[in-house]
């Protein structure tokens, strides 16, 4: 349903440069009240909680770049100052010598559980001008997009 005639007044690139924009200021106040109050960047919040909720508390360490969309390198390089602050560990696949997983450490967990609820609440500030009902259409929405973004 592309605009042909006049590509520049397609109404999906208003709706998608909404997203960008929303998105990036969520994540600059958010992230901003972690590093304020618990010296947590945001982006180490999103690897803990994607940790923290997998089985066994780790992902492959591609399953993960892919989740928090950063390149393999980028990756790696999060969960190398992840590990000195001692949040996360790398564990070796027991199948594949090849694989490895980042793991979430006692450290990581107490720290996600001390941060969870200051997220929470500046979620729910963000989100409250919504009901509960759009709420959950909203994330019915974005599921639905996320599954046509999948690789």
């Amino acid at each position: 349903m592309v605009n042909d005639e006049a590509p520049l007044d397609d109404p999906l690139l208003t709706t998608f440069g909404h997203l960008i924009e929303v998105s990036g200021r969520l994540q600059r106040t958010l992230g901003q009240v972690l590093e304020e109050r618990e010296s947590l960047p945001l982006g180490w919040l999103e690897v803990l909680l994607r940790l923290a909720r997998s089985e066994d508390g780790q992902l492959a360490m591609g399953v993960l770049a892919t989740q928090i969309v950063l390149t393999t390198g980028g990756v790696t390089r999060l969960v190398d100052r992840m590990e000195s602050a001692g949040y996360v560990e790398r564990r070796p696949c027991p199948d594949d010598r090849r694989v490895l997983f980042a793991g979430i450490t006692g450290a990581g967990m107490r720290k996600l559980e001390g941060v969870a609820g200051l997220h929470a609440e500046g979620l729910h500030q963000a989100f409250a001008v919504f009901t509960a009902k759009e709420v959950v259409t909203f994330d019915r929405l974005l599921a639905k997009l996320k599954a046509t973004t999948e690789l």
